[in-house]
C-alpha cells in the first residue's frame, strides 16, 4: 500500500516538473513570437498541431514523443513535414524541443502558450456544464456577469452534461461555482445530516446528564 502511494506521489510530482518546463519553454515562445509579430498565427498552429494533426495521426504525436526513436530522426522529420508548411518559429522551435529531448511536451507547451496568450489578452478560459443548452441570451448574461466579476473577457466552453439535475456549473482555473440542483440538494441533506447528529448528541448528553 505504501508503495502505491509513493508511486502516485512519485507519478503527481512528475507531472508538476513536466508542467513547470512546458511553462518555460511557452513563455520563451510566445517571448519570440511577439517580438516577430506571430503570437496570434503561433497559437493558431500550435492549435492546428495538437487538436487537427496529432488527433487525425496519434502516431505522429506517439513518434516525435518517443524516448526510442534518435533524434537526427526526429529532425529530419520536422525539416520534412513541417518547413513549408508551418511558420519558420515553430519549426524551429520544435528542432529546440527535439535537441533537448522534450517533443512530449508539446501538447503541455500548447496549453500553457494559450494561458500565457489569454493572460496578455485580458482574456480567461471558462469551462461551464449545464443540464441544457443555453440559449444566446443566457450565454451572454453569462458573459456579462464573469467579465464584471473578473474583469476579463470570458471565452466560454460550454458543453451540456445530461446527468446534472438543472443549473450550471461554471469553472475558471481553480475557481467554481456549482449552481446545479444536485449539489443543492446535496449541500441541504449534509445540512440535515449535521443537524441530526446534533440532536442526538443532545439527547446522549441529556440522557447521561440523568
Amino acid at each position: 500500500m505504501d508503495n502505491v502511494k509513493g508511486e502516485e506521489s512519485f507519478e503527481a510530482s512528475f507531472d508538476v516538473r513536466s508542467q513547470q518546463v512546458a511553462r518555460v519553454y511557452a513563455e520563451a515562445l510566445i517571448q519570440a513570437a511577439e517580438k516577430q509579430g506571430k503570437s496570434d498565427l503561433i497559437l493558431e498552429q500550435l492549435t492546428a498541431l495538437v487538436h487537427d494533426i496529432f488527433q487525425s495521426q496519434p502516431l505522429l504525436e506517439k513518434f516525435l514523443g518517443s524516448g526510442a526513436i534518435r533524434r537526427d530522426v526526429k529532425r529530419e522529420a520536422i525539416e520534412r513535414g513541417f518547413s513549408g508548411n508551418a511558420d519558420p518559429l515553430l519549426t524551429d522551435f520544435l528542432q529546440v524541443l527535439n535537441n533537448h529531448e522534450r517533443l512530449e511536451l508539446v501538447r503541455a507547451v500548447w496549453s500553457c502558450y494559450r494561458e500565457l496568450h489569454d493572460q496578455r489578452s485580458d482574456r480567461m478560459r471558462v469551462k461551464v456544464r449545464t443540464a441544457a443548452a443555453l440559449s444566446k441570451e443566457q450565454e451572454e448574461q453569462l458573459k456579462s456577469e464573469l467579465r464584471d466579476y473578473f474583469k476579463l473577457d470570458p471565452i466560454l466552453d460550454v458543453r451540456v452534461a445530461p446527468d446534472l439535475l438543472g443549473g450550471m456549473i461554471v469553472q475558471v482555473g481553480d475557481w467554481l461555482y456549482d449552481g446545479t440542483v444536485k449539489t443543492r440538494l446535496e449541500r441541504m441533506r449534509n445540512q440535515l445530516m449535521a443537524g441530526a447528529h446534533y440532536v442526538q448528541d443532545r439527547r446522549d448528553q441529556f440522557s447521561t446528564a440523568n
